[in-house]
């Protein structure tokens, strides 16, 4: 059973369809969190869909990190910016895990760039003692896929 049968969900996809897109899709995630002036900060980040959540890494410090800190609730969308447009939105809940930033900092090294041989790599990993993960767990959802009307004449 997929955590996706859980979610309240409205779109074409399956629960199915859902977590083959966001467990092979490899594009950041944008993240918006509350500022503390009430409007929405979005952020681009790397994101793994594992044990029911998206995760993510960044610096302890980040803005994004006090905005979670701050408030628990987020929107979120994974989605191409070229065609055909299709994808994923919701809204979630955010937790920041310290335990979990350099796990999740070194699995997101390895999903986008497929080794921590990298300049980026070694810039990213040499900043882990001060990573934290955020959990993102998702409450509702909606999948959107336009392939069908972005088919080329043939």
């Amino acid at each position: 059973m997929s955590r996706f049968d859980q979610i309240k969900r409205r779109g074409p996809w399956s629960p199915t369809q859902i977590e083959s897109f966001v467990s092979e899709t490899v594009i950041p995630m944008r993240l918006a969190c509350v500022a503390a002036t009430g409007y929405p900060l979005v952020t681009s980040l790397w994101f793994l869909w594992q044990d029911g959540c998206f995760w993510c890494a960044v610096q302890e410090h980040s803005r994004v990190a006090a905005h979670s800190r701050r408030n628990a609730r987020c929107g979120f969308e994974i989605a191409a910016d070229q065609p055909p447009y299709r994808g994923v939105r919701g809204v979630a809940d955010v937790a920041l895990v310290p335990e979990a930033g350099a796990r999740v900092l070194r699995a997101c090294i390895d999903r986008y760039l497929g080794s921590d041989q990298s300049e980026l790599a070694q810039w990213l990993l040499s900043r882990v003692s001060t990573e934290v993960a955020l959990r993102i767990e998702p409450r509702r959802l909606f999948s959107w896929d336009y392939s069908g009307r972005m088919q080329a004449d043939e």
